[in-house]
């Protein structure tokens, strides 16, 4: 299955002053699948170390020098390690450290040897404040579950999905592929972007449970993992009591209280900082509008959840397609579902170099209501997303934000085709959530 990010790593091997590629990303999404399957279209052999499976590999770095590691790595494998014309890839490799720090050294002393490295739990070794990370000396790939067109991709909807890198706004939309794109929209709900998920769908197209069988399994491995990354049995069983809780506070703001009531503010704050790091869900924070960057006016204190996958959420909530099968997305789970959709979209807009960040606004003026539900950053404008059903006349949030802030327009998300409601509002179906930056 084709993945954007190996478009990246095609201009990173380009680079004349590479440095050594860290792909990170929650557990399953897909890392070493992109990593091998480009090695094995863009070199002459691929060399893979797995420490967790390999772990008298780890003694080979002790040295920190590359060409003795090569040397050592060419002993235990067998295999012949040539820069230029080999890709090394050090998988798992938090579980050794001086691995890590070795990167620094195949930059600088063997920049010719492409190595790229991942790892399950790698986010815990980079924020632990004992790690010594080799700054300037290594670059980053950020990977997310598939996005909706890499969805088409994989469905090989190749027509479908050029027609919607071309449509734009004030063409017309024959109604049978809106509805077609729709249809594909709700499997792709249905399914996630989990590439495991995803592959069964393929292969197995009328099979929804066993579908939700791969994620129930997906799902029951990242609780396993908990105790890997809890520092105290209690912290153990926080995470195990939180995580399941996570999908039924998705579109409202976060209370550590409600979230967990039998346990103190900074322990579920902890716990939830944890979850985040895996993966498992990313923070959409809370921030002012009036600038930019969006960063420098968020407050952390205030902020909303967004799950890893929809279909993982559709799972840990029991819920099924016949909730969406004709409607629109919005109407399930009071919008919940909808804004996690176009979430794990606006995720995958990001450079794949950047780390992802969302954010909202809601009105802080005491008695109002007023929140939207994304601000998106577009070159040097903010662009408001609102996420639901429903004409321009109940964009009630919208037209207070327009009217405060200087936005050339908003945009609404829903299953109404793509066209200008107005001057300054656009409407947006799920299926072009990908195309927000060409428009």
């Amino acid at each position: 299955m084709f993945r954007q990010a190996e478009s990246y790593l095609t201009r990173w091997l380009k680079k004349k002053n590479r440095s050594p590629l860290l792909i990170r990303g929650a557990r399953q999404v897909g890392k070493s699948y992109l990593i091998k399957t480009f090695g094995e279209k863009n070199f002459k052999n691929l060399v893979t170390i797995n420490f967790e499976f390999m772990p008298a590999c780890t003694a080979d770095f002790k040295s920190l020098d590359p060409i003795e590691i090569i040397n050592r790595l060419q002993i235990q494998t067998g295999q012949k390690i040539t820069p230029g014309e080999t890709l090394l890839f050090l998988d798992e490799i938090q579980d050794c450290p001086d691995a890590l720090l070795a990167l620094r050294y195949f930059k600088e002393k063997m920049p010719d040897l492409a190595v790229i490295s991942a790892g399950s739990l790698l986010e815990f070794t980079l924020n632990d404040t004992g790690f010594r990370m080799p700054v300037g000396r290594v670059e980053f790939v950020f990977l997310n579950p598939m996005s909706f067109e890499e969805f088409l991709l994989a469905k090989n909807e190749d027509f479908l999905l050029e027609w919607i890198r071309t449509i734009r706004p004030g063409d017309p939309i024959p109604d049978s592929i809106h509805q077609k794109a729709l249809s594909l929209v709700r499997d792709y709900t249905l399914t996630g972007g989990m590439p495991e998920a995803v592959q069964y769908f393929i292969d197995n197209p009328t099979d929804v449970l066993g579908v939700a069988e791969v994620q129930s399994k997906l799902i029951q491995g990242y609780a396993l993992d908990f105790g890997k990354y809890s520092k105290t049995q209690n912290q153990h069983a926080l995470l195990k009591t939180i995580f399941p809780k996570l999908p039924y506070h998705l579109g409202q703001q976060i209370s550590y209280s409600k979230l967990e009531e039998n346990a103190g503010i900074r322990e579920v704050k902890a716990a939830l900082e944890l979850l985040q790091l895996s993966g498992l869900c990313h923070f959409i924070t809370w921030t002012n509008g009036e600038g930019l960057p969006l960063a420098a006016n968020q407050n952390p204190k205030k902020f909303k959840l967004l799950y890893l996958d929809t279909g993982l959420y559709l799972r840990e909530l029991r819920l099924d397609s016949t909730l969406f099968s004709q409607g629109d997305l919005s109407l399930v789970n009071k919008g919940a579902l909808a804004e996690q959709w176009v979430g794990q979209q606006l995720l995958n807009l990001s450079s794949a170099s950047e780390k992802p960040a969302l954010f909202f606004w809601s009105n802080d003026t005491r008695g109002s209501q007023s929140e939207i539900d994304y601000l998106w950053q577009k070159e040097d404008k903010i662009i408001p997303i609102e996420v639901k059903a429903g004409n321009s006349r109940q964009m009630k949030s919208l037209k207070i934000y327009l009217e405060k802030f200087p936005a050339p327009y908003g945009i609404r998300i829903s299953h109404a085709p793509l066209g200008w409601e107005s001057e300054n509002l656009l409407s947006v179906p799920y299926y072009l959530v990908g195309q927000l930056a060409r428009f």
